[in-house]
């Protein structure tokens, strides 16, 4: 567990911050907010998003709030477990990705098919909008403080560079979701599914040829130093892929609260959050391009005119997406298009 009292909040916001007069007015906190999620606490997540955030929340309510944060499942259970854990008050604030539940909270995971990605930003947005007009009330028993996605995945190699599809045929590659799986399948790839631990044992012993991961990843697990390749869509197409996430709070924890903090947690959330959880990862993954320039393997261009005949080769996967969302009561086409016309607006 680690602890975020107003001391730290204060201190991490800076020692300009912390004055008598200020300190003066500190409470005992009202509140505290459990937050959990599955990665260590030193993750960017954490040390780059959460903490900051919670100083912000703690400082605009004058101390009547505190976190106290639980990364790496310290409250027991495992990551697709996340999102229940904050439905039954395990925790009260959880980071989890729909992805981990599958068809569990469909219309959000819409955006973790393949090509569904521009930049983090831009699709955080297009993800919290889509939700907010088709299923507003997916994560029952929750309030979702925002949405979130990180950017496009890219292609990383052990043996060489990808040009084309023929380059793909046979090649052994993990897959990040089962979606992607089912498109990089159909372009020919030997498709594999395990969790990052076992890809990075797999890469080193040779048992796969690659991954499809975003450049976010690559400094936690020395993905430069597993693979000598890395091909990436032009500028001008979509992404490969993006996993997509959700913040969300027990909802009896957040009806609980008085008027007044409940205002600040509104807000600091929403869609404006949404936006600013994407901009930090576009920042995560510009970080983790230059670690894989920095090391010397090349960064290889995947032709926008090639993405589009993969994007062709993938219309299975969407068709059989949209059947999926009619069976819950969705209107899947709709859904599908509007998700579209987002990530091509603006």
């Amino acid at each position: 567990m680690t602890n975020f009292t107003r001391r730290t909040a204060l201190a991490s916001m800076g020692a300009a911050l912390a004055t008598p007069a200020l300190l003066s007015k500190a409470h005992a906190a009202e509140v505290t907010f459990r937050v959990a999620h599955f990665l260590p606490a030193v993750a960017p997540i954490q040390s780059r998003f959460m903490e900051p955030w919670a100083a912000k929340i703690i400082e605009e309510t004058d101390g009547a709030v505190d976190f106290q944060f639980f990364p790496s499942m310290q409250l027991g259970g495992r990551p697709p477990q996340l999102a229940d854990q904050a439905r039954q008050g395990i925790c009260d604030i959880a980071w989890t990705l729909p992805v981990y539940t599958p068809d569990r909270f469909p219309v959000a995971e819409t955006m973790s098919l393949p090509f569904m990605v521009t930049n983090a930003e831009k699709t955080s947005v297009a993800m919290h909008k889509l939700v907010e007009e088709f299923a507003p009330n997916e994560y029952e028993g929750m309030k979702v403080l925002a949405y979130h996605t990180h950017d496009g995945g890219k292609l990383h190699t052990r043996n060489g560079p990808v040009n084309t599809q023929a380059d793909l045929q046979g090649l052994k590659l993990r897959a990040p979701n089962q979606a992607t799986g089912d498109m990089l399948a159909a372009l020919g790839a030997d498709v594999v599914f395990f969790p990052v631990p076992d890809l990075i044992v797999g890469l080193s012993n040779g048992v796969i040829d690659g991954c499809c991961l975003p450049y976010e990843i690559v400094p936690a697990i020395k993905l430069h130093e597993l693979t000598s390749y890395t091909s990436e869509p032009a500028a001008a197409a979509r992404g490969l892929y993006c996993n997509n996430f959700a913040l969300v709070m027990n909802e009896p924890k957040y009806e609980g609260l008085s008027d007044d903090i409940r205002q600040v947690i509104d807000n600091n959330s929403g869609i404006a959050l949404s936006q600013q959880l994407g901009a930090q990862f576009d920042e995560f993954e510009a970080f983790g391009r230059s670690v894989t320039e920095g090391s010397g393997n090349p960064i290889n261009e995947i032709a926008a005119d090639e993405i589009a005949k993969w994007q062709e080769e993938a219309t299975p996967v969407y068709e059989a997406w949209i059947e999926k969302l009619n069976g819950f009561g969705h209107d899947g086409a709709a859904i599908l298009a509007r998700a579209n016309e987002l990530l091509d607006a603006g």
